[in-house]
Parts: structure tokens; sequence; C-alpha cells
């Protein structure tokens, strides 16, 4: 059966972090249980799209997840299952805060068939801690982590988060040794990016945060990625390690140019080709929902909808796609697009190979030098193609 995964946003945080840029909100507490229903609503609109499908992940982002209660996600799970055929060893993700859950919530969730969950841990430095707004404590973040091993949840992950201003490697990197410490699964690190319009972009231009400068932002993911893969987590994507077989078959979906439908308030969604995008205030998001029933067109939800021209067909695939440690053949991109890769973006490639951040032979990957150049790689290739090639 032709594969599908479903994205389900969920929009609530009990504190929305300065620096997310995220669609989430606190203080929506009250939108819950009408929410529920509007994502049941608009799964029940995407019927048509169920239709000889199989869903093979279903993956539930934020906002945090782990704020909405686990009869509400098993209700959504089951909703998606009454639609469509569920494989049997589809892999059901969930993003959790440390702190705010329990055992009696995961073995719920647990019950309900989640079986990979990432806890938002992003620091066990206290003072990093509230620098970024978390609310938990660094123990917080072990006793989440014991808890889902005690609800015998199959894969679990922990989110940190380096390069903050003011941050040195001693501190990043007792983070990273206490991740290790607690055996994970999965770890993904980011680096901390001042997106425009948060409380901490305003910081930025008043002076009052200083950011990292790059080359101690490079050293320490180079580090840390040392240090990961000493421990036997293996780096398959640009921000993510896993031992083996604890890979995100969900987030593979999106580097891969596969098919899957977004859910819920401002959720993006790609399917047959078409990318959308839907209305992002959950008030407007659940009126809409609900109002609606099933046609056989896009949910009323969805306020754009595009095909991508070539060109930019183009460069998403070759982007998303050197995000994968791993790269890819070039005969995949002409497979997928009917015309050679050197013909399309060879320049830009074959210069950033000269540069010593991109490998452009049997297979095209960023180096590891690269890995954190991947958007100025992007930049170039996007320029050429702007230029017609």
């Amino acid at each position: 059966m032709n594969p599908l995964s479903v994205y389900v946003h969920i929009p609530f945080c009990t504190a929305k972090c300065g620096y997310c840029d995220f669609n989430a909100y606190a203080g929506m507490d009250g939108l819950k249980a009408s929410y529920e229903q509007a994502l049941i609503a608009e799964v029940g609109a995407w019927r048509h799209v169920f239709e000889g499908r199989e869903v093979t992940t279903i993956g539930f982002g934020g906002g945090t997840p782990g704020e909405m209660p686990a009869a509400a996600i098993a209700a959504v799970i089951e909703s998606i299952r009454a639609e469509t055929f569920l494989a049997a060893d589809a892999e059901i993700s969930l993003e959790a805060n440390p702190g705010t859950i329990d055992l009696e919530y995961l073995v719920a969730l647990r019950a309900a068939g989640v079986n990979r969950i990432s806890f938002g841990a992003q620091s066990f430095e206290p003072a990093e801690l509230a620098f970024l707004d978390r609310i938990h404590s660094p123990q917080a973040i072990a006793a989440a982590v014991h808890l889902a091993r005690r609800a015998d949840v199959p894969s679990v992950g922990l989110d940190l988060i380096y390069g903050l201003p003011g941050q040195q490697m001693a501190s990043w990197m007792r983070s990273v040794e206490a991740a290790i410490t607690l055996a994970p699964d999965h770890l993904s690190l980011y680096a901390l990016t001042v997106e425009d319009g948060t409380p901490l972009a305003g910081r930025v231009l008043r002076g009052e945060v200083i950011p990292l400068d790059s080359d101690s932002v490079v050293n320490m993911y180079e580090t840390a990625s040392d240090r990961l893969e000493f421990a036997g987590l293996r780096q398959y994507e640009i921000s993510n390690w896993a031992r083996p077989g604890h890979e995100s078959r969900h987030n593979q979906v999106y580097w891969t140019d596969g098919d899957y439908l977004g859910v819920g308030a401002g959720a993006h969604g790609f399917v047959a080709g078409e990318r959308y995008e839907n209305m992002a205030h959950p008030r407007a998001y659940i009126d809409t929902a609900l109002a609606q029933r099933p046609s056989g067109e896009r949910p009323n939800t969805v306020i754009r909808a595009y095909r991508p021209d070539q060109v930019t067909a183009m460069f998403d695939w070759v982007t998303l796609a050197l995000r994968r440690t791993e790269g890819f053949p070039p005969g995949q991109f002409e497979q997928r697009f009917g015309v050679g890769l050197e013909d399309v973006m060879g320049e830009p490639l074959r210069e950033c190979a000269a540069a010593g951040i991109l490998a452009f032979g049997d297979l095209v990957e960023l180096t590891s030098r690269g890995r954190l150049m991947h958007g100025e790689v992007a930049v170039r290739i996007l320029a050429h193609l702007q230029r017609g090639g």
C-alpha cells in the first residue's frame, strides 16, 4: 500500500519560551477539549486522501503535545485508524516536557499506541534553563526518562540546545554527558537561533543579549558530535543522533520527499506534490474545523495550497536530502526529475566540494565540516537556480 505519514500539531504550552517562534500558545487550556474534536473533524475531512493508503508514522508536535490529555491523544490516533489502515508497526511519536508528565500519563500514552517520546530537556544547567524560560529542573529530566522506561516506551529521546549567549564549552559538555548518562535512544542537538519577532530577538536588538560567536558554536557542535559517536549514538542527520534502529522514521519522511498530512492549527502538509498550510490560531481553527463536513476536497482549515514549480521542487528535494548524513546518489535526483543533477546545479555543488564542505561524486553528501554550513550550501544552490542555471 502507498505509505502516508500524519503530523498532528498541538499548539498548547504551559509557558512559551522566549526563543520559540513555533505556532504555540500559553494560557489556552480551556480550548483543549474542543481542539480534540476539531482534530478528529479534520482527520475525517481528509478521508479522500486516506483512502488506499497505509499510515506508517504519526508524529505529535507543537507546542507541547504532552500537555494534551492522554485520552485526547488516544482519540486522535483512533480517528486516524478509523479512516485508513494503520500499519501494525507504525511509529507513533510525541514530544513532551520534563516535569509535566507522570507515570499514569505515560502508561496511558503507551496503551494508546505511542511508542516514541522525546523530552525537551534543552540543558542540564539551571542557569541555562532559566535563560531559556524552561520551567523544569535538571532532576526532572532524569525523572522523566526513568518514568518513560517504567512505562515501557520503546524509544526515548532528549533534545538539547547549544550556542547560548555566554555559554562555555564546559557547561555544554556537562549537559551532553548528563544526557549520555541517561542512556537515551535518540538525541537531537539544536543551535540556538534568534528568530525575528521573538522576545529573544527583542533582547538582542536592545543589546541586552549578545549572541555567541560562530566559532564557539561550531566547536560545541563538533565536540559533542565526537562524544556522541564514541557513546554509540550514530549521527544520521545534521541535528540528530540515534542508537541503531531508533532513527526517527517520521522525520525521515520529510527529508526523503514522502507524503504527509499535516493536521491541526498551523500544520503544514505535502501530499501528491502539493504543499498546504492550515490556519494558525487555535480558536479560528476549531471554529472552522467543527463547522465543516467531509467533501472530497481540501478541508476548510487549509488557507494556502500550491504545487511548487520544478525549480523549487528540485531545490527542496536536494536541500532536504543533504540533511541526512548518508547523502544520496546523483541517480536518485535524475530518477525523480528526469534531468541530471550535474546539468541543473553542478556548478554550486562543485564549488562547495572545492571548499571542502561537500562531497560530490558517487554520493552527494555534506562533509563533517560542512554539516553546520547546510544553510550556506542551500543559498548557493538557490542563487544558481534563480540565475537560470
